[in-house]
Protein backbone atom coordinates (compact mmCIF):
# COMPACT_ATOMS: atom_id res chain seq x y z
CA UNK A 1 0.00 0.00 0.00
CA UNK A 2 2.95 2.37 0.47
CA UNK A 3 3.42 3.35 -3.21
CA UNK A 4 -0.30 4.03 -3.65
CA UNK A 5 -0.46 5.99 -0.39
CA UNK A 6 2.62 7.98 -1.39
CA UNK A 7 1.10 8.98 -4.74
CA UNK A 8 -2.23 9.88 -3.13
CA UNK A 9 -0.66 12.03 -0.40
CA UNK A 10 1.71 13.63 -2.92
CA UNK A 11 -1.22 14.62 -5.16
CA UNK A 12 -3.15 16.04 -2.19
CA UNK A 13 -0.08 17.89 -0.94
CA UNK A 14 0.65 19.47 -4.33
CA UNK A 15 -2.98 20.49 -4.72
CA UNK A 16 -2.93 22.05 -1.24
CA UNK A 17 0.25 23.99 -1.98
CA UNK A 18 -1.09 25.14 -5.35
CA UNK A 19 -4.42 26.29 -3.92
CA UNK A 20 -2.91 28.27 -1.08
CA UNK A 21 -0.18 29.77 -3.27
CA UNK A 22 -2.82 30.82 -5.79
CA UNK A 23 -4.77 32.62 -3.07
CA UNK A 24 -1.60 34.38 -1.87
CA UNK A 25 -0.74 35.52 -5.40
CA UNK A 26 -4.34 36.54 -6.08
CA UNK A 27 -4.55 38.65 -2.91
CA UNK A 28 -1.17 40.24 -3.68
CA UNK A 29 -2.48 41.27 -7.11
CA UNK A 30 -5.43 43.21 -5.66
CA UNK A 31 -4.59 46.95 -5.57
CA UNK A 32 -6.71 47.79 -2.50
CA UNK A 33 -7.15 44.85 -0.17
CA UNK A 34 -10.15 44.71 2.18
CA UNK A 35 -9.34 43.48 5.70
CA UNK A 36 -11.00 40.13 5.06
CA UNK A 37 -8.62 39.48 2.16
CA UNK A 38 -5.66 40.22 4.43
CA UNK A 39 -6.97 37.68 6.94
CA UNK A 40 -7.46 35.14 4.15
CA UNK A 41 -3.91 35.77 3.00
CA UNK A 42 -2.58 35.05 6.49
CA UNK A 43 -4.79 31.94 6.74
CA UNK A 44 -3.40 30.60 3.46
CA UNK A 45 0.17 31.32 4.62
CA UNK A 46 -0.48 29.44 7.87
CA UNK A 47 -1.97 26.46 6.03
CA UNK A 48 0.98 26.47 3.64
CA UNK A 49 3.49 26.28 6.50
CA UNK A 50 1.25 23.88 8.42
CA UNK A 51 1.39 21.22 5.72
CA UNK A 52 5.11 21.76 5.12
CA UNK A 53 5.83 20.94 8.77
CA UNK A 54 4.28 17.47 8.55
CA UNK A 55 3.68 16.19 5.02
CA UNK A 56 7.14 16.32 3.33
CA UNK A 57 8.76 14.14 6.02
CA UNK A 58 5.82 11.71 5.83
CA UNK A 59 6.26 11.48 2.07
CA UNK A 60 10.01 10.94 2.48
CA UNK A 61 9.34 8.13 4.97
CA UNK A 62 6.92 6.46 2.56
CA UNK A 63 9.40 6.75 -0.31
CA UNK A 64 12.32 5.28 1.67
CA UNK A 65 12.60 1.51 1.23
CA UNK A 66 13.25 -0.89 4.05
CA UNK A 67 12.30 1.29 6.99
CA UNK A 68 10.83 -1.55 8.99
CA UNK A 69 8.89 0.00 11.84
CA UNK A 70 9.61 3.57 10.79
CA UNK A 71 12.34 6.16 10.40
CA UNK A 72 14.24 7.69 13.32
CA UNK A 73 13.82 11.28 14.44
CA UNK A 74 15.98 13.00 17.02
CA UNK A 75 14.61 14.16 20.36
CA UNK A 76 15.23 17.80 19.41
CA UNK A 77 13.80 17.32 15.93
CA UNK A 78 10.63 15.83 17.38
CA UNK A 79 10.30 18.75 19.81
CA UNK A 80 10.76 21.32 17.03
CA UNK A 81 8.21 19.61 14.80
CA UNK A 82 5.62 19.50 17.58
CA UNK A 83 6.29 23.11 18.58
CA UNK A 84 5.84 24.38 15.01
CA UNK A 85 2.72 22.26 14.52
CA UNK A 86 1.09 23.63 17.68
CA UNK A 87 2.21 27.22 16.96
CA UNK A 88 0.67 27.22 13.48
CA UNK A 89 -2.51 25.47 14.64
CA UNK A 90 -2.84 27.91 17.55
CA UNK A 91 -2.29 30.91 15.28
CA UNK A 92 -5.09 29.62 13.07
CA UNK A 93 -7.43 29.29 16.07
CA UNK A 94 -6.82 32.91 17.05
CA UNK A 95 -7.06 34.06 13.43
CA UNK A 96 -10.50 32.49 13.02
CA UNK A 97 -11.63 34.46 16.08
CA UNK A 98 -10.25 37.67 14.54
CA UNK A 99 -12.09 36.91 11.30
CA UNK A 100 -15.33 36.41 13.27
CA UNK A 101 -14.84 39.85 14.81
CA UNK A 102 -14.33 41.28 11.31
CA UNK A 103 -17.64 39.77 10.19
CA UNK A 104 -19.36 41.09 13.32
CA UNK A 105 -18.27 44.67 12.63
CA UNK A 106 -19.11 44.38 8.91
CA UNK A 107 -22.68 43.19 9.55
CA UNK A 108 -23.62 44.82 12.86
CA UNK A 109 -21.82 48.16 12.34
CA UNK A 110 -21.42 48.58 8.58
CA UNK A 111 -21.15 52.38 8.67
CA UNK A 112 -18.28 52.23 11.15
CA UNK A 113 -16.48 49.30 9.50
CA UNK A 114 -13.83 51.33 7.69
CA UNK A 115 -13.07 53.35 10.83
CA UNK A 116 -12.91 50.32 13.16
CA UNK A 117 -11.25 47.60 11.06
CA UNK A 118 -8.26 49.56 9.80
CA UNK A 119 -5.11 48.13 8.18
CA UNK A 120 -3.25 48.91 11.40
CA UNK A 121 -5.72 46.89 13.45
CA UNK A 122 -5.45 44.00 10.98
CA UNK A 123 -1.66 44.04 11.30
CA UNK A 124 -1.84 44.04 15.11
CA UNK A 125 -4.39 41.20 15.12
CA UNK A 126 -2.24 39.17 12.71
CA UNK A 127 0.82 39.68 14.91
CA UNK A 128 -1.13 38.85 18.07
CA UNK A 129 -2.42 35.60 16.52
CA UNK A 130 1.10 34.46 15.62
CA UNK A 131 2.58 35.45 18.98
CA UNK A 132 -0.27 33.80 20.88
CA UNK A 133 0.23 30.51 19.05
CA UNK A 134 4.01 30.74 19.56
CA UNK A 135 3.79 31.36 23.31
CA UNK A 136 1.33 28.49 23.89
CA UNK A 137 3.35 26.11 21.70
CA UNK A 138 6.62 26.81 23.52
CA UNK A 139 5.02 26.27 26.93
CA UNK A 140 3.30 23.07 25.83
CA UNK A 141 6.44 21.68 24.16
CA UNK A 142 8.58 22.32 27.25
CA UNK A 143 5.96 20.66 29.49
CA UNK A 144 5.55 17.58 27.26
CA UNK A 145 9.26 16.97 26.66
CA UNK A 146 10.02 17.20 30.39
CA UNK A 147 7.94 14.07 30.92
CA UNK A 148 9.85 10.82 31.54
CA UNK A 149 10.04 8.64 28.41
CA UNK A 150 11.56 5.64 30.11
CA UNK A 151 9.93 2.87 28.09
CA UNK A 152 9.72 2.26 24.38
CA UNK A 153 11.11 4.87 21.98
CA UNK A 154 8.70 3.83 19.21
CA UNK A 155 6.26 6.64 18.39
CA UNK A 156 3.26 5.03 16.71
CA UNK A 157 2.50 7.96 14.43
CA UNK A 158 3.72 9.63 11.23
CA UNK A 159 4.72 12.85 13.04
CA UNK A 160 5.34 14.05 16.60
CA UNK A 161 1.76 14.63 17.68
CA UNK A 162 0.95 15.65 21.25
CA UNK A 163 -1.42 12.79 22.03
CA UNK A 164 1.02 10.19 20.69
CA UNK A 165 3.84 11.61 22.83
CA UNK A 166 1.65 11.65 25.96
CA UNK A 167 0.70 8.04 25.24
CA UNK A 168 4.43 7.22 25.05
CA UNK A 169 5.22 8.80 28.44
CA UNK A 170 5.62 6.25 31.21
CA UNK A 171 3.88 8.20 33.99
CA UNK A 172 0.38 7.24 35.06
CA UNK A 173 -0.82 10.45 36.76
CA UNK A 174 -3.31 12.90 35.34
CA UNK A 175 -0.83 15.74 35.94
CA UNK A 176 0.84 14.99 32.61
CA UNK A 177 -2.40 15.91 30.83
CA UNK A 178 -2.67 19.33 32.47
CA UNK A 179 -0.44 21.14 29.90
CA UNK A 180 -2.59 19.80 27.05
CA UNK A 181 -5.74 20.77 28.93
CA UNK A 182 -4.41 24.28 29.47
CA UNK A 183 -3.45 24.60 25.80
CA UNK A 184 -6.92 23.44 24.75
CA UNK A 185 -8.53 26.01 27.03
CA UNK A 186 -6.45 28.82 25.52
CA UNK A 187 -6.42 27.70 21.87
CA UNK A 188 -9.88 26.14 21.56
CA UNK A 189 -12.19 27.36 24.31
CA UNK A 190 -11.26 31.06 24.38
CA UNK A 191 -11.48 31.63 20.58
CA UNK A 192 -14.67 29.52 20.47
CA UNK A 193 -16.33 31.80 23.04
CA UNK A 194 -15.34 34.87 21.01
CA UNK A 195 -16.61 33.30 17.78
CA UNK A 196 -19.92 32.28 19.37
CA UNK A 197 -20.37 35.76 20.84
CA UNK A 198 -19.69 37.35 17.43
CA UNK A 199 -22.13 35.12 15.60
CA UNK A 200 -24.72 35.49 18.33
CA UNK A 201 -24.66 39.25 17.75
CA UNK A 202 -24.72 38.67 13.97
CA UNK A 203 -27.76 36.38 14.28
CA UNK A 204 -29.55 38.99 16.38
CA UNK A 205 -28.75 41.67 13.80
CA UNK A 206 -29.97 39.49 10.92
CA UNK A 207 -33.22 38.74 12.72
CA UNK A 208 -33.97 42.48 12.76
CA UNK A 209 -33.57 42.81 9.00
CA UNK A 210 -36.89 43.00 7.16
CA UNK A 211 -35.46 42.27 3.70
CA UNK A 212 -34.98 38.55 2.95
CA UNK A 213 -32.48 39.46 0.21
CA UNK A 214 -30.41 41.55 2.61
CA UNK A 215 -30.52 38.76 5.18
CA UNK A 216 -29.29 36.20 2.63
CA UNK A 217 -26.55 38.51 1.39
CA UNK A 218 -25.31 39.18 4.92
CA UNK A 219 -25.43 35.50 5.84
CA UNK A 220 -23.54 34.47 2.69
CA UNK A 221 -20.56 36.60 3.75
CA UNK A 222 -20.19 34.37 6.82
CA UNK A 223 -20.66 31.00 5.12
CA UNK A 224 -17.01 30.43 4.21
CA UNK A 225 -15.73 31.41 7.64
CA UNK A 226 -18.29 29.22 9.38
CA UNK A 227 -17.39 26.21 7.21
CA UNK A 228 -13.65 26.57 7.92
CA UNK A 229 -14.33 27.18 11.63
CA UNK A 230 -16.42 24.02 11.96
CA UNK A 231 -13.78 21.97 10.14
CA UNK A 232 -10.86 23.29 12.17
CA UNK A 233 -12.44 23.26 15.63
CA UNK A 234 -14.35 20.04 15.02
CA UNK A 235 -11.22 18.09 14.08
CA UNK A 236 -9.07 19.69 16.80
CA UNK A 237 -11.67 19.10 19.52
CA UNK A 238 -12.19 15.48 18.52
CA UNK A 239 -8.44 14.85 18.46
CA UNK A 240 -7.22 16.61 21.59
CA UNK A 241 -10.12 17.19 24.01
CA UNK A 242 -10.27 13.69 25.42
CA UNK A 243 -8.51 11.78 28.22
CA UNK A 244 -5.32 9.80 27.64
CA UNK A 245 -7.06 6.52 28.53
CA UNK A 246 -9.35 6.80 25.49
CA UNK A 247 -6.49 7.37 23.02
CA UNK A 248 -6.13 4.79 20.25
CA UNK A 249 -2.93 4.94 18.12
CA UNK A 250 -4.70 3.64 15.01
CA UNK A 251 -7.60 6.07 15.37
CA UNK A 252 -5.23 8.92 16.19
CA UNK A 253 -3.19 8.32 13.02
CA UNK A 254 -6.31 8.18 10.88
CA UNK A 255 -7.72 11.42 12.29
CA UNK A 256 -4.37 13.15 11.99
CA UNK A 257 -4.07 12.00 8.38
CA UNK A 258 -7.37 13.73 7.60
CA UNK A 259 -6.55 16.77 9.73
CA UNK A 260 -3.14 17.41 8.18
CA UNK A 261 -3.95 16.56 4.55
CA UNK A 262 -7.65 16.82 3.72
CA UNK A 263 -8.79 19.91 5.64
CA UNK A 264 -5.94 22.17 4.36
CA UNK A 265 -6.93 21.06 0.84
CA UNK A 266 -10.57 22.06 1.40
CA UNK A 267 -9.90 25.58 2.71
CA UNK A 268 -8.82 27.18 -0.61
CA UNK A 269 -11.82 25.65 -2.39
CA UNK A 270 -14.22 26.87 0.28
CA UNK A 271 -12.96 30.43 0.10
CA UNK A 272 -12.50 30.55 -3.67
CA UNK A 273 -16.04 29.31 -4.25
CA UNK A 274 -17.79 31.46 -1.62
CA UNK A 275 -15.80 34.71 -1.63
CA UNK A 276 -16.44 37.05 -4.55
CA UNK A 277 -13.26 39.10 -4.02
CA UNK A 278 -11.10 35.98 -4.01
CA UNK A 279 -12.84 34.58 -7.09
CA UNK A 280 -12.36 37.86 -8.96
CA UNK A 281 -8.69 38.06 -7.93
CA UNK A 282 -8.01 34.47 -9.01
CA UNK A 283 -9.64 35.08 -12.37
CA UNK A 284 -7.51 38.20 -12.78
CA UNK A 285 -4.32 36.24 -12.03
CA UNK A 286 -5.24 33.35 -14.32
CA UNK A 287 -6.31 35.77 -17.05
CA UNK A 288 -3.00 37.61 -17.13
CA UNK A 289 -1.49 34.89 -19.31
CA UNK A 290 -2.95 33.40 -22.47
CA UNK A 291 -1.52 31.30 -25.32
CA UNK A 292 0.18 33.35 -28.04
CA UNK A 293 -1.37 33.13 -31.47
CA UNK A 294 1.99 32.54 -33.19
CA UNK A 295 3.08 28.88 -32.99
CA UNK A 296 6.06 28.01 -30.83
CA UNK A 297 5.86 31.12 -28.63
CA UNK A 298 4.33 29.43 -25.57
CA UNK A 299 2.59 31.76 -23.14
CA UNK A 300 2.62 35.52 -23.33
CA UNK A 301 1.09 38.33 -21.24
CA UNK A 302 -2.54 39.10 -21.92
CA UNK A 303 -2.63 42.28 -24.01
CA UNK A 304 -5.74 43.39 -22.23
Amino acid sequence: MRPALFLLLLAVHLATLSGNLLILVAVASVPSRPPMLLFLCQLSAIELCYTLVVVPRSLADLASPGLGQGSPISFLGCAVQMQMFVALGGAECFLLAAMAYDRYVAICHPLRYAAVVTPGLCAWLALACCLGGLVVSVGLTVAVFHLPFCGSCLLVHFFCDITALLHLACTQSYAEELPLLGACLVLLLLPSVLILASYGAIAAALSRLHSPGGRRKAASTCASHLAVTFLHYGCATFMYVRPKASYSPRQGRTLALVYTNVTPLLYPFIYSLRNREITTAIRRVLGQWQPCQAPGQGLCPDSR
